[in-house]
């Protein structure tokens, strides 16, 4: 997986445009072991908010891990 290459500010930089502007929150969701990060940016058209989840192997992405089950 290309993931770990990855780094979250230069996620956040190619999904949101802005890493200077994007408010970063840590958030625990259920379920999901690991980091998860919220980034927000406040836009003219209204507030943009994607969830970014940490995956085993280091990397960040917009989809949450796969259970250790699957």
């Amino acid at each position: 997986m290309q993931s770990a290459a990855t780094s979250l500010r230069a996620l956040v930089h190619k999904w949101l445009g802005s890493t200077g502007d994007a408010m970063i929150t840590r958030v625990h969701p259920p379920g999901i072991s690991g980091g998860c990060v919220r980034a927000q940016v406040n836009r003219p058209a209204g507030s943009l908010a994607i969830f970014f989840f940490r995956h085993r192997d280091g990397g960040w992405c917009v989809f949450p891990p796969a259970c250790r089950g699957s």
